[in-house]
């Protein structure tokens, strides 16, 4: 009888310790996955706060292309009030489309790619693109990690206890936007 309730309570303490590890490994994962959110924020961010100087820059040669200006402007404002990966995607992906409609108007004068001003913003940008797309890529590492994490044995059967019930939302972008965000919307002027 003895041996049974040591067994009972060994059973109840390996039970117990594999959920005290599965618990802490998936809030390790969630805060990773919060903090990556934060760093594509920032960039994200950092770039909005460019285009206004980068479209002042333009405008000041092409007056003349005022739908591009305010399509980027628009774009630029939605793509700023997006929340989440998923809605974050779509702004994102309609602000590239824009935002590669602009450097086409660039492209038509000389006289502004020369201009150090131009040069400065265009490398500010090729910059935080490139830091945008090292963002995402960790974060959605995070992210397959945590949800791989959450789908597994034993961590399945006490994620939804912990409060962990769903996936987390990966970063993507739609192909056709992909290739442009890889290449960081070609602004070698």
């Amino acid at each position: 009888m003895d041996y049974l309730i040591v067994a009972i309570i060994v059973v109840l303490l390996i039970i117990g310790f594999a959920f005290f590890i599965a618990y802490n490994g998936l809030v390790r994962l969630n805060q990773q996955a919060d903090e990556a959110w934060s760093d594509i924020t920032v960039q994200l961010k950092r770039r909005y706060d460019l285009i206004p100087n980068l479209v002042s820059s333009v405008k000041g040669y092409a007056a003349h292309e005022k739908t591009v200006f305010e399509d980027v402007t628009a774009a630029r404002s939605k793509a700023i009030s997006a929340t989440g990966p998923e809605q974050t995607a779509k702004a994102e992906n309609q602000f590239q489309a824009t935002l590669k409609s602009l450097f086409a108007v660039a492209e038509n004068y000389p006289d502004l790619k020369a201009t150090e001003n131009f040069q400065q913003l265009q490398n500010e940008l090729v910059d935080t693109e490139d830091k945008i797309q090292a963002s995402r890529r960790f974060y959605n590492g995070v992210v397959r990690d945590f949800n791989s994490r959450r789908r597994t044995f034993p961590t399945k059967f006490f994620a939804n206890a912990a409060g962990y019930k769903q996936d987390k939302e990966f970063f993507e972008l739609d192909e056709a936007q992909t290739a442009q965000v890889e290449q960081p919307v070609d602004v070698k002027f």
